[in-house]
């Protein structure tokens, strides 16, 4: 086993072990601690269908600022720099605004296809502004706190301890995909794309260490898939789309039960979607 600085690289990986469970327990803990004084308004939006959104953004909410704090937490007792944190967030546009780009591809061919095929079907339209919009914050909040979670703590100090690049990705992404277990309509065929869909966000971040595109990504990602388009996220309906769908039948080109996530056709996206990052930061680090 090889070593970097005065440490094994088997040593650094264990402390990147350490802190990665650290982190999630403590966000466990700390979301509990600070859901407590709201968790009569909680109840009540939760039992309310008109405020059910709200419910959804006040808890997503409070899971980000769990995130944050654990995630500062370790990084202050080992001593690291913020900079780490603070430089995946630094804000870079046209990764925003190719994160958005790619999200609305690939769901135009993957809807494209699904319709073409007759896996689904238009069963109406129902345009509520206020509904996108909400939906559009909530679905930023969750993109946020994954991203920070899964690539800018859990990847970024896989990578800090030394593991391969492509390792600490597919880590990263099976720790993703796990947290999804006990979504529901859950199989196989779902882990494996979220797996991938982990993979797809982080093969930015193994080059840029910068969030932006991989949050953007995401962000659309669901928001198109759910509010837009009408699918379950990642089995979860969380709210009515602008388009209703109808599926035939449930089968491995419209991902029944679960959406989208849990289709042959997010398969292939996704893997494409991977290609086509990794190729192109691949020539930059070539060309750079």
């Amino acid at each position: 086993m090889g070593t970097i600085g005065n440490e094994s690289k088997a040593k650094r990986f264990g402390k990147a072990a350490i802190d990665i469970v650290s982190f999630a327990a403590l966000a466990v803990i700390i979301i509990t601690i600070i859901s407590v004084p709201f968790a009569a308004v909680l109840l009540k939006l939760g039992k309310e269908e008109a405020d059910t959104m709200s419910y959804f953004i006040l808890s997503e909410t409070l899971m980000l600022a769990g995130v944050f704090l654990s995630a500062w937490i370790v990084w202050h007792l080992r001593g690291f720099s913020l900079e780490g944190l603070g430089r995946s967030l630094t804000m870079r546009w046209k990764d925003w605004l190719s994160g958005i780009l790619l999200a609305t591809v690939l769901y135009a061919v993957g809807f494209g296809i699904s319709l073409w095929a007759g896996a689904v079907e238009i069963a109406g339209v129902a345009f509520n502004p206020s509904s996108l919009l909400i939906s559009l914050v909530f679905f930023l909040l969750v993109a946020v706190t994954e991203e920070l979670a899964l690539r800018g703590f859990v990847l970024e100090r896989l990578l800090q301890s030394g593991v391969n690049k492509f390792c600490a990705l597919f880590l990263s992404a099976a720790l993703f995909s796990l947290i999804h277990i006990g979504n529901p309509n859950f199989d196989i065929l779902s882990f494996i794309n979220i797996l991938l869909a982990g993979i797809l966000l982080g093969s930015s971040y193994i080059y840029t260490r910068n969030l932006c595109f991989p949050i953007a990504l995401h962000w659309f990602w669901n928001w198109i898939q759910g509010p837009v388009l009408g699918y379950e996220v990642s089995g979860n309906k969380f709210c009515n789309g602008l388009l209703a769908l109808r599926l035939p039948e449930a089968n491995l080109i419209n991902g029944g039960a679960f959406g989208f996530e849990g289709s042959v056709l997010c398969t292939v996206l996704m893997v494409v979607g991977t290609g086509l990052i990794l190729k192109i930061h691949g020539k930059r680090v070539i060309s750079g």
